[in-house]
């Protein structure tokens, strides 16, 4: 059996008689490493949506946004991304700690186009990475399980041009969020980094 499908996804596919199709398009789109198209494709995004899964087994999705590029191929095994200031709340960074099991959506809107990626990850506080992003806290790398290309044909079209005032540009004052200076946060906020 495909490492990409488990028993709850058989059960599906031969209830709908799409375990072929789903045997098929794991064998020819799969890849268990990035090729040139991909790392065209992840090296052109301002964002993408990480999940994350904590130690026991609970879900989250968290969109993850700055710069286009800000997604690093290191090779055709290994991608890294920074972490940004954001609400404290860590779900990404902990979770990982926790479970280093990750999956990776990447969507062009303007294109309709997406690709999945599948992997195991580690978060950092003194990556050799951090320096070159400007306002990092942490890096995290991920090696690749699996990648394919996803169908596009329900992807909403829009465009996603132009980038947040928020996404740390060196040498550029980035603004607080707004919602750091209400009253019943302000006093648990912690101070920005010089």
């Amino acid at each position: 059996m495909s490492d990409l499908y488990h028993q709850g996804n058989r059960e599906f596919q031969d209830q709908f008689g799409t375990r072929p199709l789903a045997d098929r398009i794991d064998d020819l789109i799969r890849k268990d490493h990035l090729e040139e198209e991909e790392i065209e494709f992840i090296s052109a995004r301002n964002m993408f949506f990480i999940s994350t899964v904590d130690a026991d087994g609970r879900p989250t999705v968290s969109y993850k946004g700055g710069a286009t590029g800000f997604v690093r191929v290191l090779d055709e095994k290994n991608i890294a991304f920074p972490l940004y200031d954001g609400n404290g709340m860590f779900f990404s960074a902990g979770n990982i700690n926790a479970n280093n099991n990750v999956g990776l959506l990447f969507i062009d809107f303007e294109n309709p186009h997406r690709l999945r990626l599948h992997g195991t990850a580690t978060v950092s506080t003194d990556d050799e990475l951090l320096d070159s992003y400007p306002e990092a806290d942490m890096i995290v790398r991920i090696e690749v399980r699996n990648t394919f290309i996803n169908c596009p044909r329900y992807i909403h079209p829009g465009a996603g041009t132009e980038q947040s005032v928020h996404v740390p540009v060196d040498g550029v004052e980035t603004p607080d969020a707004e919602w750091k200076t209400w009253d019943v946060v302000a006093d648990v906020v912690p101070k920005k980094k010089p």
